[in-house]
């Protein structure tokens, strides 16, 4: 007994001090955390506090305006209300849009069907397949850019048509972004295609009806990040189009709003307000879809 009642004050005092350890450690991870959170986001606070700024349009050593208003935003649509038409950011905007919307679509049906091929079905050449695809992804896409530019300007799809050439590169090679669904697709047992199958279901139906309305987080996973693709594009884009307005999208339209002489003192808060325009479909559905996003990767994170 006199045992058991000094060993309880010892333990006691090992708890209070792993306690204390504990809590001191989770101050300075916490302490760390907010400081990277602030570093992080003070760009993104700068770009939207510059966008309502309106005593001047070039840069400043300030944060903080001290006119604060919405001519920056009216001035980057001011000659779509003037000829009623899409020109200028408008036209950007509205080409990237259409270009994010279709490339979403397209991706995700090429990159799913490859990840259900890959995960279901076993025929000869199927490994030597995805070594091919695994080592031809690790070569960056600009080194094919000439060859590609190439072949797009010999269907017309360059320059003011420079949109629809860019959604047949989003999406043509694609497939060859099957891994994370593949795993995905590998935890959803088998015996759900074969019992489907053996009830007369075809390999689409199973698909279709049975496999995507499982495979929810890692669809909606792979449409978030097709559709963020197109708006942060810059080197291919701007290579495709050439700076033509009516082919171009959001990226090089903006860094061309700023490279003309004078360019960075007269339009410069109107280029942060571009940005926060451009930021904000892709944030908003991000937020919606955050959720189903996080399922998507942790659950496609397996090997196959």
């Amino acid at each position: 007994m006199a045992t058991n009642i000094k060993a309880k004050p010892q333990e006691q005092k090992l708890h209070m001090k792993m306690s204390t350890k504990n809590r001191i450690i989770n101050i300075v991870l916490y302490t760390v955390l907010v400081l990277m959170s602030i570093i992080w986001l003070f760009p993104f606070v700068g770009i939207v506090l510059e966008s309502f700024r309106t005593e001047s349009t070039w840069p400043v050593g300030y944060i903080w305006p001290e006119s604060w208003g919405f001519k920056n935003y009216a001035a980057l649509f001011e000659n779509n209300i003037k000829s009623g038409k899409f020109v200028g950011f408008g036209r950007w905007y509205v080409n990237t849009l259409i270009i994010a919307v279709f490339t979403a679509v397209l991706q995700t049906l090429f990159v799913l069907m490859m990840a259900y091929t890959l995960s279901r079905l076993r025929f000869k050449g199927r490994k030597s397949l995805m070594r091919f695809m695994l080592i031809l992804g690790m070569f960056p896409g600009f080194v094919s850019m000439i060859v590609t530019y190439t072949i797009l300007d010999g269907w017309g799809l360059t320059l003011n048509n420079a949109m629809w050439g860019l959604i047949l590169v989003y999406f043509a090679s694609s497939g060859m972004g099957y891994y994370v669904s593949k795993g995905f697709f590998d935890t959803i047992p088998k015996s759900l295609d074969e019992a489907a199958r053996v009830d007369g279901a075809t390999r689409f139906q199973v698909f279709y009806k049975i496999i995507l309305p499982l495979s929810k987080p890692i669809v909606i996973y792979t449409v978030l990040t097709a559709f963020m693709g197109p708006w942060g594009d810059f080197i291919f884009a701007s290579y495709v189009s050439n700076y033509r307005t009516q082919g171009m999208t959001v990226a090089p339209g903006l860094q061309n709003y700023i490279k003309t002489p004078g360019g960075l003192n007269d339009r410069y808060t109107q280029f942060c307000a571009g940005g926060v325009l451009v930021a904000i479909p892709v944030t908003i559905l991000f937020m919606c879809l955050q959720r189903y996003y996080v399922e998507g990767v942790t659950g496609g994170a397996v090997k196959g």
